[in-house]
């Protein structure tokens, strides 16, 4: 781990955090920028309360993925907690998911390796430089959608927008 890089982004989420409804504005008015963003919606788990967040969609090989450059964090301990989520998309449609922690490998390396082409700019060169820490210390969950029992199965579409 590196307490650099360590420092470095629990400052960055600080300032996210911050900005999130300036970010929330930009990503429904659309901002191309913010494409791959989706918000994760998960139950708190001490509170059961429902936990809002947006997040990068890391989307490889026709998979989803979300995760963490610095370790875990409240809203990844909550994804552990609850297992399932919501992912809603920009046009608001929502896919219940189940999170799954990538454990050291072939798909997380992947996964990580692949993030800095995905990131917002300029989350990409911070994701590049990074690297080393994030494989160390990163944590990432493929998001497996459960079926809709309500919409027909060729309706069904696999992630949201």
């Amino acid at each position: 781990m590196s307490v650099a890089w360590r420092t470095y982004f629990r400052i960055q989420y600080r300032l996210l955090r911050l900005l999130d409804p300036l970010i929330r504005l930009a990503w429904l008015g659309l901002g191309p920028w913010l494409a791959s963003v989706v918000e994760l919606r998960v139950a708190g788990r001490r509170s059961g309360r429902e936990r809002r967040l947006l997040l990068t969609g890391l989307r490889l090989d026709g998979r989803l993925y979300v995760g963490h450059p610095n370790g875990a964090a409240a809203w990844t301990r909550n994804l552990d907690a609850a297992t399932v989520a919501a992912v809603i998309g920009r046009d608001g449609a929502a896919t219940t998911v189940r999170a799954i922690g990538l454990r050291p490998g072939d798909e997380r390396t992947r996964v990580i390796r692949s993030t800095a082409r995905l990131q917002p700019f300029p989350g990409g060169l911070v994701y590049r430089a990074a690297r080393g820490h994030i494989l160390r210390v990163g944590v990432y969950y493929r998001l497996e959608p459960l079926p809709d029992p309500a919409a027909e199965p060729e309706q069904q579409e696999p992630y949201p927008g």
